[in-house]
C-alpha cells in the first residue's frame, strides 16, 4: 500500500518528454513550409555553476547542491546506480553557437543533435562527488523513486561530433567539483 501511495504523490514527468518531441515535429513541420532549415539541440543532463537553488526543475544537480549547501546530506533515489549524461553548462553554451555558426551549412529541414558528454555516470557517483568536492555529508540512499522516471538515460553525441565539430570538453569529475563550492542563484 506504501509504494502506491508513494507512486501517486509524485508528479508524473512525462508531459515533458512528449513537449520535447512536438518542438522538434513543429519546427520540422515549419522547414518543410518554408525551405527553411532548423538545428534541434536535445541537451542531457545540464549543470554548472548558477544554477537555481532549491527547485526540482534544475535537475538533480542542483538538488544535491542546494542540500549540501543547507548542511544536509543529499538524497539519492533508488540505489544511486542510475545512469545517466551529464554536461556541462559551458560545453552546452559551445554547442549553441556552434549550431548558430552552422545551421546554413546544414540541408533543408531539421537536424537534431545530443549535447551530452558521451559519458556516463550514475547518480551515486554524482552526489558522492559533489559531496566530497564541498566536504559535506555523505549521499543517503532512500530507496524512494520517481513515478515514469526512466532508470538508464544515455545518448550519443556522435551525431553532434561529426555534424557540428562538438565534444564536451569538461568531464564530470571536473565540473561538479567547480559545482560543489559555485554559488546558486536564487530562481
Amino acid at each position: 500500500m506504501a509504494t502506491d501511495q508513494r507512486r501517486r504523490s509524485v508528479p508524473a514527468p512525462h508531459g515533458y518528454a512528449a513537449s520535447k518531441i512536438a518542438q522538434e515535429h513543429y519546427a520540422s513541420a515549419w522547414c518543410t513550409l518554408e525551405g527553411a532549415r532548423t538545428i534541434a539541440l536535445r541537451y542531457h543532463n545540464v549543470y554548472g555553476p548558477g544554477m537555481p537553488a532549491d527547485t526540482p526543475y534544475a535537475g538533480v544537480a542542483a538538488i544535491f547542491r542546494s542540500a549540501i549547501a543547507r548542511g544536509e546530506a543529499p538524497r539519492v533515489f533508488e540505489d544511486g546506480q542510475q545512469v545517466r549524461d551529464f554536461v556541462h553548462v559551458r560545453d552546452v553554451a559551445r554547442a549553441n553557437v556552434l549550431a548558430i555558426e552552422q545551421v546554413a551549412d546544414h540541408p533543408i529541414g531539421l537536424t537534431p543533435y545530443n549535447v551530452a558528454s558521451g559519458t556516463t555516470f550514475t547518480i551515486g557517483q554524482m552526489a558522492s562527488t559533489l559531496a566530497a568536492s564541498a566536504g559535506g555529508h555523505a549521499p543517503v540512499l532512500t530507496g524512494d523513486y520517481r513515478a515514469f522516471d526512466v532508470r538508464h538515460v544515455v545518448a550519443s553525441p556522435e551525431a553532434a561530433k561529426v555534424g557540428l565539430g562538438f565534444e564536451a570538453e569538461i568531464g564530470p569529475e571536473q565540473g561538479l567539483a567547480e559545482l560543489a563550492t559555485a554559488p546558486l542563484r536564487s530562481r
